[in-house]
C-alpha cells in the first residue's frame, strides 16, 4: 500500500460506461474490472477493488463459491439476500443492515434471493414474495493476509434517518467507537448517507482517496455537478467537497488513506 499523489483529481465514471454481466437471473454492473471484463487500467481506486451493482431475480443467486484474503461488504438497497458460509454463519441481509465477511485464509459462501422476506428485524414470521434483490457488493484488500475468516452484521437503519454520512464499515482507529461493523484494514472506511430533499449538504471526508457512488436517486457534488443513479466519482488528493440533493439519494462513500501499490 502507498500514499496519495499530491495533485488533486476528480474522475467521473458514468453509470452507462460500466461493464455489465447479464445472465438472466443476474444483472451485474461493474465499476471496476471484474471477471472476464478485464481492464488493466481499471483494477482499483485506493483500496477498493470491486463495486458491483447487482440485481438477482427471486429464487436465484450465487451458489457456494470461495474467497480468500478479501474484506467483502454487502449493502442491500431493495429486497433481502440470504447468506450462508462454511464457518457456520447464516443470515438475511436487508436494507439498513450492514454486513461484512472477512475471507482471510479461505471461506466458502452462497448468497441467494430465496423469495422469502423476514417480517421486521426479529424474523419471527416469514411470508412469500417475488421481489428482486438489489445490492451493492464491495471488496477492499485487508492490510494483512492470512487472517482468520470472519463475519459480522448489524442493523443501522435508525442512524441513517438523519440523512448525514454514517460510518457503516471501518478499520480506521478513529472510527472504532462509531462504525457499525469492523473491517480488517486500518486505512479504509465506508460511509452511507440517505439524503433527503432540502436537507443540509453533507461534507465528504478529508482523505487522499475517495470513491463516491450514487446507489439510488440523484445528487450534486461540488466541482462535478449532477450525479445520477449508478454514477461514481473517484477523488484523489481532494476531500472535503459538499453534496446536495433535490430529489433524494442514497450515496456510498469509501474513505481511504492508502492505495494498492502498482
Amino acid at each position: 500500500m502507498t500514499s496519495a499523489p499530491t495533485s488533486p483529481r476528480l474522475d467521473v465514471r458514468r453509470a452507462a460506461a460500466r461493464d455489465t454481466t447479464n445472465i438472466g437471473w443476474l444483472d451485474s454492473k461493474h465499476s471496476f474490472a471484474f471477471g472476464h471484463h478485464y481492464d488493466p487500467a481499471n483494477t482499483h481506486h485506493g483500496l477498493l477493488m470491486v463495486n458491483n451493482d447487482d440485481t438477482v431475480t427471486p429464487g436465484a443467486g450465487f451458489e457456494t463459491h470461495p474467497h480468500r484474503d478479501m474484506e467483502i461488504v454487502t449493502w442491500v438497497l431493495q429486497g433481502s439476500l440470504v447468506h450462508q458460509d462454511s464457518m457456520g454463519h447464516a443470515g438475511v441481509i436487508y436494507p439498513g443492515l450492514a454486513q461484512r465477511m472477512s475471507a482471510g485464509t479461505g471461506i466458502l459462501h452462497s448468497e441467494k434471493n430465496d423469495s422469502w422476506r423476514l417480517d421486521g428485524v426479529t424474523g419471527a414470521h416469514a411470508e412469500e414474495h417475488s421481489d428482486p434483490v438489489h445490492f451493492i457488493q464491495m471488496w477492499v484488500v485487508p492490510d494483512e493476509s492470512g487472517i482468520t475468516p470472519g463475519y459480522e452484521q448489524l442493523e443501522i437503519d435508525h442512524e441513517l434517518l438523519a440523512g448525514g454520512l454514517v460510518p457503516v464499515a471501518s478499520g480506521m482507529p478513529d472510527h472504532a467507537d462509531h462504525a457499525a461493523i469492523r473491517i480488517k484494514n486500518k486505512y479504509a472506511s465506508m460511509h452511507v448517507a440517505r439524503m433527503q430533499p432540502g436537507q443540509a449538504p453533507i461534507t465528504l471526508p478529508d482523505a487522499p482517496f475517495l470513491h463516491v457512488f450514487v446507489a439510488r436517486g440523484e445528487a450534486s457534488l461540488e466541482g462535478v455537478g449532477v450525479l445520477s443513479e449508478g454514477d461514481a466519482v473517484r477523488i484523489t488528493g481532494a476531500g472535503g467537497q459538499q453534496m446536495t440533493t433535490e430529489t433524494g439519494a442514497e450515496v456510498i462513500v469509501w474513505e481511504m488513506h492508502a492505495r494498492i501499490a502498482g
